[in-house]
């Protein structure tokens, strides 16, 4: 009785598996994923041009290679800007290291498909011996099987032109608002600010 169980068990799951959608890291990217807004936004305000999104500064992903190329490519968008793929058609990198909500995440060639969430820290792009650091507020990182880096972040400035002293008055007030805050939206506000500028801090002394 239990061989038959364990047998009709065995059946369904084969035959789940054979119905398995595959992973969108296998499939190629549409070539344009904002046409169906386009047309939408066409249709009710004709006289505007369509805002652009993130990912209209996104190569679109080819099929995942057979071999693991030798560099990365990244696409490094702002919601209002691109920050990396505006260099080249597509910006090819040693290593990216993001920080990701988990911890300090490097991603390789080759690196398997993730999602991660950001949280505010430093994100370092290697290329040889340059290595360009960003102050990342939060996002989201897309790791694609096909050596793509999608990252996504809703604010982002070079570490070299973010301001130390700024960083200090802001840690100095958010810091005194947590401790005078008397409701709990303006305990989160406070300890939000206080998170940011001691991640900024944290990325200007390390």
């Amino acid at each position: 009785m239990f061989r038959q169980a364990a047998a009709r068990i065995l059946s369904r799951s084969s035959s789940s598996a054979a119905r398995a959608r595959p992973f969108s890291t296998d499939l190629a990217a549409a070539a344009s994923p904002d046409e169906t807004f386009v047309e939408a936004w066409k249709k009710v305000i004709p006289n505007i041009e369509p805002p652009k999104t993130p990912s209209s500064f996104m190569t679109p992903r080819p099929a995942t290679p057979s071999s693991i190329p030798s560099k990365l490519t990244v696409n490094f968008v702002l919601p209002y800007a691109s920050e990396l793929s505006t260099k080249e058609a597509s910006y090819k990198v040693d290593m990216v290291i993001i920080p990701a909500s988990t911890g300090q995440m490097g991603v390789l060639p080759g690196h398997v498909a993730t999602i991660a969430e950001l949280k505010p820290g430093v994100m370092s792009v290697h290329e040889g011996d340059k290595v360009v650091k960003y102050f990342v507020s939060s996002g989201f990182a897309f790791v694609h099987s096909n050596s793509y880096a999608d990252i996504i972040a809703v604010e982002a400035v070079p570490i070299d032109q973010i301001d130390p002293a700024l960083v200090q008055k802001g840690l100095a007030d958010f810091t005194q608002k947590l401790s005078s805050a008397s409701t709990d939206l303006e305990k989160a506000e406070a300890q939000i600010g206080v998170d940011v500028h001691s991640a900024l801090n944290s990325a200007l002394t390390g």
